[in-house]
């Protein structure tokens, strides 16, 4: 019998013919990301970087969804919107490159203000 509250994820990724260009996939849903331009890449798909920060804010829109069903709360809808820097010439580590910064907003709609702070502290610890 295996353990509930260990989840195990797999998303794979492959190089195509077109330099930064890559075919990723999970599961049974496939889909392109792009390099940057900046590093001489086509840049018309979402980067890499992009695709994170996407990632997270759905994360936080499902798991908003998610606290406020378990609460019974009347949460209609849920924005987020996450915004994250980079700065090259300043990095935040010397091994390996991480954001600087990063902002994230949410806004809830159905809930009122305290209903809706309290659902923000139970994402903000899951």
């Amino acid at each position: 019998m295996s353990d509930p509250n260990i989840r195990n994820f797999q998303v794979h990724a492959r190089s195509t013919d077109v330099f930064g260009r890559v075919l990723c996939g999970c599961r049974d849903q496939h889909f392109v990301i792009d390099g940057p331009v900046q590093n001489g890449c086509p840049g018309e798909a979402v980067t890499p970087v992009e695709s994170f920060l996407a990632g997270v804010a759905a994360c936080g829109v499902e798991l908003l969804q998610v606290i406020a069903r378990e609460r019974d709360l009347p949460l209609r809808s849920v924005r987020v919107e996450i915004a994250g820097t980079i700065d090259r010439g300043r990095p935040a580590r010397a091994d390996f490159s991480v954001f600087n910064s990063v902002r994230l907003d949410l806004r809830l709609a159905g809930v009122g203000r305290e209903e809706a702070e309290g659902l923000i502290a139970a994402f903000r610890v899951r």
